[in-house]
């Protein structure tokens, strides 16, 4: 079942926590119900949006499924994720997942993708070759960065709308998108190209993009953590995601931590009525006790049960978003293959919920 990110629950390492009070819902759906087929994520800097992708591609390709995942940015996150070499401007397999299903990479090079452009729409790969030599096109995509965004939201339809033998290439494409604060420009500026254009190629190849953007077959994640400027940017880009028309999925709050503390003892620390007078005799017992001891936890432990409470605040916030929800783990370690098919077990763990819900 390939199943999409819409509806509310919790639940990744560096990408978010297991529970604890407030922690929403993830639901996953079955293709019958959610026809989503591009799964676009993104996030403010540092929330680990590469490695929500990519586990998410996993998760998704999963029983035999085939998977694209496609680097945006030009950084080769997704071969340093991977552990693999720098990826070419083709799709190379990254990973096999259960039941033979596989998660091809693509990082597009802008280069590659004019000059594809070039060839199919005007029959111009010769001439678009002459052009790299002579530096042109570097020159216009550096000075016109919509340019770059265009040659990348398309290259990204063609391959969720490929076909061979009548069949789809792909069962999902999932897209390591730029952060927050670009991405309603990213998905928008073919829009504003085909308005600039009353017909010819660029024109049905903007509209055909648009088209895939805006319908059902497209979903938009959010990666957060649970601090306040991710938190925020978060909401501003859900808002202007709105206004374009283009369809949102779940917010994915990342490195989530659960709290080290029971309830009714994090309420306490909170308010700071926990004291090394508190916590000196069970030290006593355990023979590790002395004064200056106790008091340095019970420190501690009120910072800890401050930031859990200023944490769970957060989380009210992203609920009153009225998205779908989950959130991920903080795992220890580095992010290794092994770790990745970790996260995208949590997924599958949450998506297959959403589905028998």
């Amino acid at each position: 079942m390939v199943a999409a990110l819409q509806g509310p629950d919790p639940g990744v390492r560096g990408v978010g926590a297991q529970g604890g009070p407030s922690t929403p819902t993830l639901v996953g759906v079955s293709p019958q119900t959610a026809p989503a087929r591009l799964h676009v994520v993104t996030g403010k800097g540092g929330t680990g949006k590469t490695t929500v992708a990519g586990a998410l591609a996993l998760a998704l390709a999963a029983d035999g499924r085939c998977v694209l995942l496609v680097e945006t940015e030009g950084r080769q996150g997704i071969a340093q994720l991977f552990d693999t070499p720098p990826l070419p401007y083709e799709e190379r397999r990254v990973a096999v997942t259960r039941g033979g299903g596989e998660v091809k990479a693509l990082a597009i090079d802008i280069e590659e993708a004019l000059l594809e452009y070039l060839d199919m729409f005007y029959n111009l790969k010769r001439a678009g070759r002459a052009l790299r030599r002579m530096g042109a096109i570097d020159f216009a995509t550096t000075i016109a960065p919509g340019v770059r965004d265009v040659l990348l939201t398309g290259k990204i339809k063609e391959a969720v709308t490929r076909r061979h033998d009548g069949q789809r290439v792909y069962d999902a494409v999932v897209v390591d998108a730029p952060p927050t604060g670009r991405i309603t420009r990213f998905l928008g500026v073919t829009g504003e190209m085909s308005q600039l254009t009353r017909s010819g190629p660029i024109k049905t190849q903007s509209d055909g993009v648009m088209a895939v953007l805006r319908s059902p077959q497209t979903v938009v994640h959010l990666v957060t953590l649970l601090e306040d400027m991710p938190v925020q940017e978060t909401a501003d880009a859900i808002a202007e995601l709105d206004q374009t028309h283009i369809p949102v999925g779940s917010v994915i709050v990342n490195m989530a931590t659960e709290p080290l503390l029971p309830a009714d003892a994090l309420d306490r620390a909170a308010e700071g009525r926990i004291s090394g007078a508190d916590l000196a005799p069970a030290l006593a017992t355990a023979g590790v006790g002395n004064g200056a001891l106790a008091g340095a936890l019970a420190r501690e432990a009120i910072e800890h049960a401050r930031v859990w409470a200023s944490q769970d605040a957060l989380r009210g916030r992203i609920q009153a978003l009225g998205r779908p929800t989950v959130e991920l783990p903080l795992l220890t370690g580095p992010i290794d293959l092994g770790a990745l098919f970790e996260l995208a077990g949590r997924l599958e763990e949450h998506l297959a919920v959403g589905a028998a819900a």
